[in-house]
């Protein structure tokens, strides 16, 4: 999130605020939680700060008081850039959503976007763009050429930099424009634009182009509990025989999808199967292996591969808009185009 939004606007609150921050990574909760009051009572309509007392608040155990928080939060804010409905949704006082709101999660990568690899690669050994590419080979071959591939949720480009060798043509959509910005940088991509993959198809904002090859998400389904929109638009994409390659958390047997603390949803493998038939596509692979860390913890997730049935009968839906909105999309020069590898 940006700076404007945290800050409150009015010094001395800022200054409790702080304060406050230092207590809690102290490990003084309850002083945490007394000198963010003491902020919210100079500036009542900080949103952000109101989510941040709802934090302290857990932290110290004071369930009440963090959903007294959130609900402020929400009312303050109620396109809910925060997650504060996430954090009730745990709290068992709603229901978990079947989405994140889309500015929920737009915020979140913004303000990631220029430490995200970083971040994600060194600290939280981040394992899927290597692992996942592994798995396409292991399905086509290791000198399969695709003449188009889609990168839903391109990110920074981590997974986009494991795919242009094998790429004729590499697109990539993502929510944030920081992200986007940032894959821009590295000049991987054919084409960018800013997308919504979970708003369906008419409203995602993805280029109209021909069948592809393959379509990608990497490490983005764990912000979607219901991945029924997200799956049948991907598989719409593809030509007869073309694949789809995506990863996931892995949840639980006896349960489709789940909210975690992380905020992230993870999803069971009979809820993965029954999606890909729906879709009209052939599981190919799925595989269950550690895909990161949270917390010094490993998290457990499921790489899928699948490919569109020939007889599969879906029309590619017309995707007349590039991006969401009256945005241009970002452009990045074509790639020299590789020749078969060997």
């Amino acid at each position: 999130m940006t700076t404007h939004q945290l800050s409150s606007g009015d010094l001395t609150a800022d200054r409790r605020a702080h304060y406050a921050r230092l207590y809690c990574e102290s490990g003084d909760f309850a002083a945490a939680v007394d000198l963010q009051r003491q902020a919210l009572e100079l500036v009542p309509g900080w949103a952000a700060g109101w989510y941040q007392l709802g934090l302290y608040c857990e932290k110290a155990g004071d369930a009440n008081g963090a959903a007294d928080a959130f609900r402020e939060t929400l009312l303050l804010a109620p396109a809910d850039i925060y997650g504060a409905a996430l954090k009730l949704s745990l709290a068992g006082l709603t229901e978990p959503p079947a989405t994140p709101p889309a500015e929920y999660v737009e915020a979140l990568f913004d303000g990631y976007a220029e430490r995200f690899d970083k971040a994600l690669v060194e600290n939280l050994g981040y394992r899927v763009p290597e692992r996942l590419a592994r798995l396409i080979a292991d399905v086509t071959g290791a000198d399969t050429q695709f003449a188009r591939v889609v990168d839903l949720g391109c990110g920074t480009g981590l997974f986009g930099e494991r795919l242009r060798r094998s790429s004729s043509w590499l697109e990539g959509y993502d929510l944030s424009q920081g992200m986007l910005s940032v894959a821009a940088g590295k000049g991987i991509y054919d084409h960018l634009g800013q997308a919504d993959i979970g708003a369906g198809p008419q409203a995602a904002g993805l280029q109209a182009g021909p069948p592809a090859d393959l379509v990608a998400a990497a490490d983005v389904f764990a912000y979607f509990g219901d991945l029924s929109t997200a799956v049948a638009l991907a598989a719409d994409m593809l030509k007869p025989g073309g694949l789809l390659a995506f990863t996931c958390e892995a949840g639980d047997d006896g349960m489709d999808w789940q909210l975690r603390p992380s905020l992230r949803y993870c999803h069971s493998a009979a809820y993965l199967a029954s999606l890909i038939e729906n879709a009209g596509l052939s599981m190919e692979r799925l595989e269950r292996e550690t895909i990161r860390c949270d917390k010094g913890e490993p998290i457990e997730g499921y790489l899928v591969i699948a490919s569109r049935r020939q007889e599969a009968a879906a029309t590619i839906p017309a995707l007349a808009r590039v991006i969401v909105g009256e945005q241009e999309p970002i452009s990045t020069p074509a790639m020299p185009r590789p020749g078969r590898l060997n």
